[in-house]
């Protein structure tokens, strides 16, 4: 099967979609398929996984989103470039993920001649490209809604997110693990193995993320247990200094920032911690962090956030406390803390729950989901294979 994953987001800069991608690209690719990425790319160092069949279209700019910030094309000017490559590459089946993000991938599906589903990722308020350019834009996406296959959530948030905006049936499919690059075996990062605890927070620089309350947790606990050390992995230069000021300020001890960290050297964080903390707030479809800190064999504490109690089952797997609560993020640090027995039973279970989603596993579940959105169409239109002269029709949906 030919398929192309194409991303809105800038390809050279690491995020949660572009690691699905790269996970499905890789699974798919050692399952026989051929496989193109598609997306916007502010620098040639994109991943080394994909050199030869990455396929760049569009110069990424940022945009405030939802709290966030994106890197997307906002290029009027791509319609030339999308049409030739959909008429050189012949794809089987056309994977947007966040079909809907501006300007590539709503064109993509524009002039998409084959079968050609989407993954909705994203959770919370309505992004500003629904606000900006409202009504219009919701009056495109309804009709550009009818050209989709088939519709992707990755987890029960991002359906009810996405179906208010993009009606139809939807199926979900989780984000996935790589369990053999994070694994319990790994070496630890060796200056922080000296006998203190290790909370670690893992994230970008966002106010979202909640880093600011799990510092004040830290700070009022590390006053009762000297023996604890808080480091913090994640890009980010506004609210870094701003943190760093505060930790300044308030003189508290051992807080490590360690800023972008690779994806290669990223699970040995994981491991160098007795304790992984998101404190996030909100607006998090899928608690793919905490998964990653459950793989290599680290207690989780999270926020109670709808997107994170698809993942954790509150003293099963992990704790979970309510967002923006410093007093009860500082109470259950200190349960993690003082009780081991507690984090190693939250470990065993953690890596029972992390086998569940492998992307091995998960791959699979999206390559079936494939073949019946193909063979529905062509049951239902009785379509030629996608390479053969006769395209899918514009309206076609199952």
């Amino acid at each position: 099967m030919k398929i192309a994953l194409v991303s809105p987001y800038d390809f050279a800069h690491p995020g949660g979609v572009v690691n699905h991608i790269l996970a499905l690209d890789k699974q798919f690719t050692s399952l026989g398929h051929e496989v193109r990425v598609i997306a916007p790319a502010s620098e040639a160092g994109v991943s080394p996984q994909i050199a030869g069949r990455f396929i760049q279209i569009g110069r990424p700019r940022s945009v405030p989103i939802s709290g966030s910030i994106a890197r997307i094309t906002l290029s009027l000017r791509l319609k030339g470039e999308i049409k030739q490559v959909l008429a050189r590459e012949k794809f089987d089946v056309i994977h947007l993920h966040e079909p809907f993000a501006p300007m590539l991938c709503t064109a993509t599906l524009r002039f998409s001649d084959t079968v050609t589903v989407g993954t909705f990722h994203a959770s919370g308020r309505p992004s500003i490209y629904y606000l900006t350019i409202f009504p219009l834009f919701y009056y495109l996406l309804r009709r550009r809604n009818r050209k989709l296959h088939g519709h992707i959530a990755v987890s029960n948030t991002a359906y009810g997110y996405s179906r208010k905006h993009c009606p139809g049936e939807y199926e979900i499919i989780p984000n996935g693990i790589d369990l053999e690059h994070f694994n319990p075996d790994l070496k630890p990062v060796e200056k922080f193995k000296d006998g203190k605890i290790n909370i670690l927070f893992v994230g970008r620089m966002e106010r979202r993320k909640g880093l600011h309350y799990l510092l004040r947790a830290y700070a009022a606990l590390k006053k009762e247990m000297p023996d604890i050390r808080l480091i913090v992995v994640g890009p980010g230069k506004v609210l870094r200094r701003s943190y760093e000021k505060y930790v300044s300020k308030h003189r508290i001890p051992d807080v490590e920032f360690e800023g972008k960290v690779s994806y290669e050297a990223l699970p040995r964080y994981y491991k160098t911690a007795d304790i992984y903390c998101s404190p996030a707030t909100g607006q998090e479809s899928f608690g793919i962090v905490l998964l990653e800190a459950m793989a290599a064999g680290t207690a989780v504490l999270a926020s109670g956030i709808e997107g994170y109690r698809g993942v954790v089952t509150d003293g099963h797997d992990g704790l979970l406390v309510p967002p923006k609560n410093v007093k009860a993020l500082k109470a259950a640090l200190e349960k993690l803390a003082r009780d081991e027995n507690l984090r190693l039973e939250l470990v065993r279970n953690g890596l029972e729950t992390a086998e569940r989603y492998d992307w091995k596993k998960v791959a699979v579940k999206v390559l079936d989901f494939y073949n019946r959105r193909i063979q529905c169409v062509r049951s239902r239109r009785k379509l030629e294979p996608a390479s053969a002269e006769t395209p899918v029709a514009a309206g076609d949906r199952y």
